[in-house]
């Protein structure tokens, strides 16, 4: 199929980069839908502007991190870009609390001036577009919802491969917690390592000590936090836990991790759009989710793959998800739609009405 309403695809950013990852597999969806969509990869985002001359419509997926060294740099590429084409955005890692007192008010203003700069503007989540518009970033009703994709094709449970539910355990086998992604302050690291540790004297004193008691972490520190490891491992020692961090892994080593014997936990408490979560459900399982917004929305888009938990209870679900592994495999027939190929249609959908109302033109 060959359309004339789709803008170019920018790619910019570290392959490596969720964010990054993720708008090249959208990319490569939308042009399956259409063939002669425009893909232009940019290895210096602030070569962005100049590439998109002569574009006419193009669209960048925005964080601020990515773009420049501070939210202000960041915000002047996107302006620059807006004024050399008619852009439209995916904001991603959007403001919130938890950036806190410093951060919040320079990543408020920077992604306020990338709204105002773009065409239109897109988030995964309803509760994105409450964020943004709780910290004005932009109005209400302004920005297109379009959830994150599954790899996994729709009505797929748990993908070849996935590993068969474990039967239930008993005193003297391990209980390990699963916890996938970069290692950061805030990422819920200290929360698991702390509830795990709980758990085990629950479990003690109900007469089924656990064996080892471990957090393993999949996936490494991300750039700048390194010493995130020798404090998570000091706080693990001091509670009796074995803390193991597998560091960065390839596609398939983290795949297969995954699927590895432990209780999956996404215990972020701010979580705003999370890829994770999709990892977890594509390779079969299905985590304990601190309860949160977003959580809720996650788990009504997606019912049965996700497990919410309220953020003190966690040591009492680790002991009943230990008790019972076969409560973290996805059930049968659970759905992970909408897939990449329906984000990919929606975003199509969007930009054609942005067309239409835009009378085709560029800015």
């Amino acid at each position: 199929m060959t359309r004339t309403d789709t803008p170019a695809l920018l790619l910019t950013g570290p392959p490596r980069h969720g964010v990054v990852r993720y708008a090249g597999d959208l990319a490569a969806h939308v042009r399956a839908l259409d063939t002669d969509a425009p893909v232009l990869r940019v290895e210096d985002p602030t070569d962005l502007p100049a590439a998109a001359a002569g574009l006419g419509r193009a669209h960048l997926h925005v964080t601020d991190r990515l773009l420049g060294p501070s939210p202000d740099a960041a915000a002047d590429v996107v302006e620059r870009l807006a004024a050399a084409c008619r852009l439209t955005v995916t904001l991603h890692d959007v403001p919130q609390e938890s950036d806190g007192p410093r951060n919040l008010p320079r990543r408020t203003a920077a992604y306020a001036r990338v709204a105002a700069a773009a065409a239109g503007v897109a988030v995964n989540s309803r509760h994105e577009a409450l964020l943004l518009a709780e910290h004005g970033v932009l109005a209400a009703g302004r920005a297109q919802v379009v959830p994150l994709g599954a790899a996994a094709p729709a009505g797929a449970a748990a993908p070849a491969g996935a590993a068969a539910a474990p039967a239930p355990q008993g005193a003297g086998t391990p209980l390990v917690a699963l916890v996938a992604g970069f290692l950061y302050p805030g990422k819920g690291h200290d929360d698991v390592v702390r509830a795990v540790a709980d758990a085990a004297d629950l479990l003690r004193a109900a007469g089924t000590p656990p064996g080892e008691v471990a957090v393993v972490a999949v996936g490494g520190p991300s750039p700048g936090h390194e010493d995130e490891v020798d404090r998570l491992r000091a706080l693990a020692e001091g509670r009796g836990v074995a803390l193991r961090v597998t560091g960065g892994l390839d596609d398939d080593a983290f795949r297969a991790a995954l699927r590895g014997p432990g209780v999956p936990v996404a215990a972020h408490r701010h979580l705003s759009a999370s890829r994770t979560l999709l990892d977890w459900g594509e390779a079969g399982r299905r985590p304990l989710v601190v309860d949160s917004r977003y959580a809720r929305e996650m788990a009504a888009l997606r019912p049965g793959t996700l497990a919410l938990y309220p953020p003190d209870d966690l040591p009492a679900h680790l002991a009943r998800a230990w008790a019972d592994p076969a409560a973290t495999a996805l059930p049968a027939g659970a759905s992970l739609a909408p897939t990449l190929r329906d984000a990919a249609a929606a975003y199509l959908a969007w930009w054609a009405r942005d067309a239409g109302a835009s009378g085709g033109a560029a800015a």
